[in-house]
């Protein structure tokens, strides 16, 4: 691949500042940076027109229900939608069906996207109560991290055997990724509202069930675990402002425990499910005003150190069951991903380049994924050209998922994706795709 391109009249965000600049992309990777750059002989020329240019949002947390639930949304349909979401590379979890719990399981998950991921890839092994000897045997730089369900989860991926949880922590050869509710809390508050509503439980009260308490108890004891073994943990959608004292305001260089805000946790709160119901039903919930608000500042003071989507499509048909225990909690959200992170620039809580640090830089560092997450000469050109004056508002035509929905219809975002590149490729812009998959397994320093 030695095709060139120079983008022109940008305005590069990165590494904590902005300045106006070329970009020059050769073989898939950016040769260079300056404030003009000639255009080499047959380079094809894109003019950014003063707008924006960042490094392609990495998102730690995904699910694109391949292998084995695609009818809701497979890694083609997924990742081609992340693109016009600012999305250049994810990381997808391991709930499928078969679930990746093995390495065999693993690397045939690697197989599938092979040519078929629009972005990067990397995918989680799972942790179960009976594969800590797989756990084991894997090689650091084969997977981004084991995740672990501390919380209710499908099948047997609920681990809640405290041998197996000290183990998973004492020998895990990389980092741990947790989501984090306690299941006995959630089961007495079912119980709770049960005894009130029988099984017709409003979603409203979905906050109540699924608490701040709940979450409180699980992510306590991953942090203490994790403590107690010196293990390299990453909590995942941090929900509640009690969860928030957990974690401190350092560098991300200095620290060993660190976790992702969700770009759902940061817009919606308690108030929308009265209009949005299941669509908003996810797991942890979404919860109160001041808990959104408190997430929203813990990312400004350094607490919290990546935002990602925790994307998991469900069709129109599952979301629109009207029991509370039937219709499945997730949300589909990596179409709109980096315009939502953006709204917190626009509301003045994180400035462009902090919005840039903790959805590029800090996935970056914190899984050390290597030469990506940054405008820098020699790496891969996974770039991402926003217009901050262009709102858009969401309608179900324009949705490109499978499952045809997202639960922010009818809103107005304030920034929009004008063009997205993966490894030099220009698959995406003003609305429309070309090119093929371009997609590599992404690399780790381990």
């Amino acid at each position: 691949m030695d095709e060139s391109l120079l983008i022109s009249n940008a305005r590069l965000i990165n590494e904590g500042g902005e300045q106006c600049a070329d970009l020059l992309i050769r073989g898939g990777r950016i040769e260079k940076i300056a404030a003009s750059i000639d255009a080499p002989p047959r380079a094809g020329v894109f003019d950014a027109e003063g707008r924006h240019l960042l490094p392609g949002m990495i998102d730690d947390q995904v699910h694109f229900r391949e292998p084995g639930l695609t009818w809701k949304g497979d890694i083609a349909s997924e990742s081609r939608a992340a693109l016009a979401g600012g999305i250049t590379s994810f990381m997808d979890m391991p709930n499928t069906q078969p679930q990746t719990t093995t390495i065999e399981a693993l690397e045939a998950k690697y197989a599938l996207a092979e040519g078929r991921a629009a972005g990067n890839f990397a995918f989680y092994f799972g942790g179960t109560n009976d594969n800590l000897d797989e756990i084991r045997r894997l090689d650091p730089e084969q997977t981004c991290g084991i995740k672990l369900f501390m919380g209710a989860s499908t099948g047997n991926m609920l681990v809640d055997d405290e041998e197996t949880l000290r183990g998973i922590f004492q020998d895990a050869p990389m980092l741990i990724a947790t989501h984090c509710e306690d299941t006995p809390t959630i089961q007495a508050n079912e119980a709770r509202f049960r005894a009130r509503y029988g099984d017709e439980i409003p979603v409203r009260f979905h906050p109540e069930i699924r608490s701040a308490e709940a979450c409180y108890r699980s992510s306590s004891l991953a942090i203490e675990l994790a403590r107690a073994y010196d293990t390299r943990l990453h909590v995942l959608h941090l929900s509640s402002a009690r969860e928030l004292a957990q974690f401190d305001a350092v560098p991300l260089a200095d620290k060993r425990i660190t976790a992702e805000a969700c770009v759902h946790h940061l817009f919606f709160d308690q108030r929308d499910y009265e209009q949005r119901g299941n669509f908003i039903k996810c797991n942890p919930a979404i919860k109160s005003e001041r808990d959104k608000l408190a997430i929203r500042q813990a990312l400004a003071d350094g607490r919290l150190d990546v935002i990602g989507t925790d994307h998991a499509p469900h069709t129109l048909e599952e979301k629109l069951e009207p029991s509370y225990f039937k219709a499945p909690a997730g949300l589909p959200l990596v179409q709109h991903a980096l315009p939502m992170a953006l709204e917190l620039y626009h509301d003045g809580v994180l400035g462009l380049p902090e919005v840039v640090e903790k959805t590029a830089h800090a996935p970056a560092e914190l899984f050390g994924i290597v030469e990506r997450g940054y405008l820098r000469e020699g790496y891969w050109a996974d770039l991402v050209l926003v217009d901050l004056d262009s709102r858009q508002r969401i309608e179900r035509e324009r949705i490109l998922y499978k499952c045809g929905w997202s639960p922010l219809e009818g809103e107005v975002l304030r920034s929009e994706v004008v063009a997205t590149w993966v490894n030099g490729r220009p698959l995406y812009a003003h609305g429309r795709f070309s090119g093929e998959a371009a997609g590599m397994r992404l690399r780790f320093r381990r």
